[in-house]
């Protein structure tokens, strides 16, 4: 049976896993060499022979990065571990192990793996996306992820929030420069920072969730807006890509009122919604959890 290697790198950690099959037959951790470049490479290289140690054969390598590969120069864009951005990482990685890699963007390999055989096996298209410290997305159609002309299909987080209203007022600045971006409104740190305007009380978002689910009207009127915000968010990408699912992972995952009032109230900003229609995409949260980023990577191998 064929191995297939899957390297999550994080700004972190590098994470990897050995699959044979479907099967988790190894898996190592180490600390990502922060702001060294050479180091990272060195250190997927040393994860990746580790495994293959572990697992007895030689296999695929599928590479999850905190970025993208430019399609016009080769080189890393877009990354958050900066030591990254306009490094030839593929082609270093491709020498250095002897064989060629698949990288894409961690998005897109959890949004592969839950497609793969995770919460949307077996759906033709996927919109996977990550809520926690940001706001990623990626997309799966027919099992493969899409990238896109400029390698930012399902940059999802960075696009305005979309029928705004007066609680969503004024627009928060964006660390891309912009106003009123997604990733503003539904990360977690966002979750707080909205909070805390309207409250004047920050808490973190596990606290607020707490405090709402006992009763309190504050954090009850915070999740509200949440709900709402992610509803009209996530309506504008059923309007564009009509996925058959849309799979939730990263912390806010877990507050599991969303799987239930998301979709009872999205079909107001869906086009042609209501009329005897429903709205048929569904909402679920991801099967493998923290794991989805590195198996994912696997899976950039899926003929193998």
């Amino acid at each position: 049976m064929s191995l297939r290697i899957g390297i999550d790198l994080g700004g972190t950690k590098i994470e990897g896993i050995a699959l044979a099959g479907r099967r988790e037959v190894a898996r190592l951790r180490v600390p990502t060499p922060r702001h060294d470049y050479a180091g990272t490479v060195d250190a997927i290289e040393s994860v990746t022979r580790e495994l293959e140690r572990r697992a007895g054969a030689t296999g695929t390598v599928g590479i999850g990065i905190p970025g993208t590969i430019s399609p016009s120069t080769g080189l890393v864009k877009n990354a958050n571990s900066v030591w990254l951005i306009g490094r030839p990482l593929h082609d270093d990685l491709r020498e250095r192990l002897a064989r060629d890699v698949r990288i894409a963007n961690d998005a897109n390999c959890f949004a592969v793996s839950e497609a793969a055989d995770g919460a949307a096996a077996g759906a033709a298209v996927v919109f996977g996306i990550i809520l926690g410290t940001g706001t990623g997305a990626g997309i799966v159609v027919g099992g493969l992820p899409l990238a896109g002309a400029n390698a930012i299909a399902g940059e999802w987080g960075h696009n305005p929030l979309p029928w705004a209203d007066a609680d969503d007022q004024p627009a928060p600045v964006c660390y891309c420069t912009n106003r009123g971006c997604i990733e503003t409104y539904l990360s977690g740190p966002a979750l707080s920072a909205d909070h805390e305007r309207h409250t004047g009380e920050r808490y973190d978002v596990p606290v607020i969730i707490a405090r709402a689910a006992a009763g309190e009207r504050e954090a009850s009127a915070t999740l509200d807006r949440y709900v709402s915000r992610a509803a009209r968010g996530l309506a504008s990408v059923i309007n564009l890509l009509d996925p058959d699912v849309i799979v939730v992972g990263g912390g806010l995952s877990k507050i599991a009122l969303l799987y239930d009032r998301i979709p009872a109230v999205w079909g107001r900003w869906v086009f042609a919604a209501g009329k005897g229609e429903r709205v048929r995409t569904r909402l679920v949260r991801a099967a493998h959890g923290d794991s989805s980023g590195v198996r994912g990577a696997a899976w950039l191998w899926p003929d193998a």
